[in-house]
This record gives structure tokens, C-alpha cells and sequence, in this order.
């Protein structure tokens, strides 16, 4: 026994010791270098942002946002700058015919004459029965306390009432410090919160509704506009379509990135997984089933009963799958997966009649049959291009690329034939 207590008392001893002389050594015997992006934010007042809506004439296409199409009209969202109209009456030769300057613009659909589209926190009614010379019909001021960037959200800033954050400005930077503290990815510089990103048309009875890429925050159907921010789900009546209404926020989840409206249901992707909402009363959302994966970006289409998840991991929406999930939503109280195929990277995608299109960023686009989704084929994957979302419309498919806005003729799967792209005059 007095040998054992020996044994220890020595234990203690020793690692007291080494405590001590660690305790003596200079202050940077365990400093390191930690390498760090610096966000600063840039500032405008909201009566100035408010008062910047404007109808211009064509505009350059730096960055290609999000698409919608209406009629003869292609939406192509410039990043919070606005939007540009391009006229496709002929894929092979489409005209970008006028741009309409809306800050702070990320996502849009349209409804007849009437244009929806975010500016930072407002909604706007933008009145396009002529597309050259569009008109703010309506404001809705406040509906979108957040904004996401680089996968982060921006939370409404209470120490600046009277402007907005619409920019930033990043410095990288080398600091030294303790081994024991911890890496960490940003430095904020001035006051606001960050919290971790946890971003076929429904038809009417009413009026002609657009279509809009698998990674659309913003869906109609039956006389509602429905949009979903980082944690909820709101509803805006639009029987007056020109003056939208708030009807009812519903806290869905963290980390909501897109909606699908089907078959009078929302179908919702997550970075979590996909959930789905009966819309049969819209004022009334219920949610009807839910079918979760590992974090990942997460675009949802679906005909008849399958729907078609992509899944992309290595970014800020966390895991490490790339893959295409392929669901059964007969039953959408209980959506279960029939099949998962592996991907590379994949961003958004579109289903036509079984005809599968998917976006791989760098790895190209895949032109896929989906007639039996026990056994999906790639019939032709282009490596030229490197894609992020598609529109179907029945024979022509609409990319954003990296480089430009592409058309394909996919009459042919197997051979689909290059029409047309729009370029950028930057990349991002």
C-alpha cells in the first residue's frame, strides 16, 4: 500500500514539474499562425435603397443568379443588383432586351403581369405587362429579416435603424496566437449577428404562372405566393396580385434552402433533409411527412409520385455526400427512398417526362433516363460546362453556368444539341 502511495505522490511530482517549466518558457514557445477572412460591412440608408428601384435598358451580365421563365421571357437574376429580361422568342438567338434594377435581389416569380422579387427585407409587386418599361406596383416593407451570405445569415441589424447591410468588403489577415485558442473562420468587424445556414409549377385557375429552377426560395400556386427564409415558411395572398398580403409565418426548420410547389403540396429542401407541407388550406399549412438525410445542399423536384433530391457535401452546409436521392412520395406522410446514386457534386436539377437533368458545377450536366428509378442512366454528360440549375420546358433546357446561359435542344437525349449562350462578363 505505502508502495502504490509512493508511486503516485512521485506522479503528481513529475507532472507538477513539467507544469512549472512550461509555466517558465517565453509567451510564444506555443504561439501559431492562424489565417483569417475579415467582413467588413458596407452600409446604405433604406430611403435611398428604397428609392433605387428602377426599369433600365439591357444591362452586362456579370453573375448569373437564379432563372424563371414566363412566356417568351427569361428572368435572369443578377445578384443582389436586379434582374435582366431576355427575350427567347428564338433559343437559338435570344435578346437581352432590358434590366430592371432592384438592390438587394436574389429571387423572383411571376404571376401574369406581376413580377414578385425580393429587395433585402421588402417584397416587391412589379408591374411587366410591358417588360421594357416595368413598374413597382406595391412594397411589402420588412418581410425578410434575413440574408444569407456565403452560407452564413445576417441577422437584422438594431444598431443601425435607418440603413442596411448591402455589401461587403473582405480582407484577409495573419494573426498569432495561444496554441489554446480556438480557429475560428471569420473576424466581424462592426455590430451584427451571424448564425450558420442550419438558402413543375403549381397550377391556377386564374392567371398563367412561370417556372422556375430547382433552386427557387420563392413558389405559387393557387393564388399565393409561398417563400422560405433560413427557419420559416410565409404566405402572401395575392388575389390582388399587384398588392401582395401577409397571411402566416410557420417555423418549419434550420437550414432551409429551396420550395417546390406539387400537386397542392410544398416540398421542401433542407440541409437537413426534405419536408413537405399540405397547402390545401394556405393559410392552414400542415406539414405532412419529412425525409431526412445527412447535411448536406439539398434542391427537391418531384413528378407523379418520385421526387428527386440532390444531395452536395464538402461546403458550409455541412457533410460530405454527393449523391442523387430518388424518393417515393405516393404516400407523402411517409416518403422513403428507393434508390441513392452517387454524384459529383451536384447543384440543382429538372425532370420532364422522365428525362432527368442534373447540374454537377464543374463535373458538367448529365442528361438522364428516369423511366425507372430502380435503375437511372445517364444517357450524355457534357463536360464543357460547368452548370448549376436547369429549366425544363418540354424541348428546350435552359442552364446557368458559370460562363453564360446556355439552351439545349433535348429532343435527343443521347445527342442533345447546343442553341445558344448568353455570356457573363465576369465569372464567379
Amino acid at each position: 500500500m505505502r508502495s502504490v502511495l509512493y508511486k503516485l505522490l512521485m506522479a503528481a511530482c513529475l507532472v507538477a514539474a513539467m507544469l512549472t517549466i512550461a509555466g517558465c518558457q517565453k509567451d510564444d514557445y506555443c504561439n501559431t499562425t492562424y489565417r483569417y477572412t475579415i467582413y467588413t460591412p458596407v452600409y446604405e440608408s433604406l430611403k435611398n435603397m428604397r428609392a433605387s428601384f428602377k426599369s433600365e435598358g439591357p444591362q452586362p451580365i456579370e453573375t448569373a443568379g437564379k432563372i424563371y421563365l414566363y412566356g417568351k421571357y427569361i428572368f435572369l437574376n443578377e445578384l443582389n443588383k436586379g434582374i435582366h429580361i431576355i427575350d427567347n422568342s428564338n433559343p437559338s438567338a435570344p435578346n437581352n432586351v432590358a434590366f430592371i434594377n432592384i438592390p438587394g435581389n436574389v429571387d423572383m416569380a411571376v404571376n401574369g403581369n406581376i413580377l414578385y422579387a425580393d429587395s433585402y427585407m421588402d417584397l416587391l409587386a412589379v408591374d411587366i405587362s410591358n417588360p421594357l418599361a416595368a413598374k413597382e406596383s406595391n412594397r411589402v416593407q420588412d418581410v425578410f429579416p434575413q440574408r444569407v451570405y456565403n452560407y452564413y445569415t445576417i441577422q437584422a441589424d438594431t444598431t443601425h435603424l435607418d440603413s442596411l447591410i448591402v455589401d461587403f468588403k473582405t480582407r484577409d489577415t495573419v494573426v498569432k496566437a495561444p496554441c489554446t485558442v480556438g480557429n475560428g473562420p471569420i473576424f466581424l468587424n462592426d455590430a451584427m449577428s451571424f448564425a450558420l445556414n442550419a438558402s413543375s409549377a403549381g397550377k391556377s385557375s386564374v392567371v398563367a404562372l412561370g417556372k422556375g429552377g430547382s433552386t427557387a426560395r420563392f413558389a405559387l400556386m393557387n393564388n399565393y405566393l409561398y417563400t422560405v427564409g433560413t427557419w420559416s415558411l410565409q404566405v402572401f395572398g395575392i388575389q390582388n396580385a399587384a398588392a401582395p398580403v401577409k397571411q402566416v409565418e410557420v417555423p418549419v426548420a434550420g437550414g432551409l434552402e429551396t420550395i417546390f410547389p406539387f400537386n397542392g403540396s410544398l416540398l421542401i429542401g433542407s440541409t437537413g433533409g426534405m419536408f413537405i407541407y399540405d397547402a390545401s388550406e394556405p393559410t392552414n399549412l400542415k406539414r405532412k411527412g419529412a425525409f431526412g438525410h445527412v447535411n448536406s445542399c439539398d434542391p427537391v423536384v418531384a413528378e407523379n409520385t418520385t421526387a428527386y433530391v440532390t444531395l452536395r457535401g464538402g461546403t458550409a452546409c455541412g457533410g460530405f455526400s454527393n449523391q442523387l436521392d430518388v424518393l417515393d412520395i405516393k404516400d407523402m406522410t411517409n416518403p422513403t427512398l428507393i434508390k441513392t446514386y452517387p454524384m459529383s457534386s451536384p447543384y440543382g436539377l429538372g425532370i420532364d417526362g422522365k428525362r432527368l437533368f442534373v447540374c454537377e458545377g464543374a463535373n458538367g450536366l448529365r442528361f438522364m433516363d428516369a423511366s425507372d428509378p430502380q435503375n437511372i442512366k445517364t444517357f450524355k454528360q457534357l463536360k464543357n460546362i460547368e452548370a448549376y440549375d436547369v429549366i425544363p420546358t418540354g424541348k428546350v433546357l435552359l442552364v446557368t453556368a458559370k460562363d453564360g446561359l446556355y439552351q439545349y435542344d433535348y429532343s435527343s437525349m443521347v445527342a442533345p444539341k447546343f442553341l445558344s449562350r448568353i455570356n457573363m462578363t465576369t465569372q464567379h
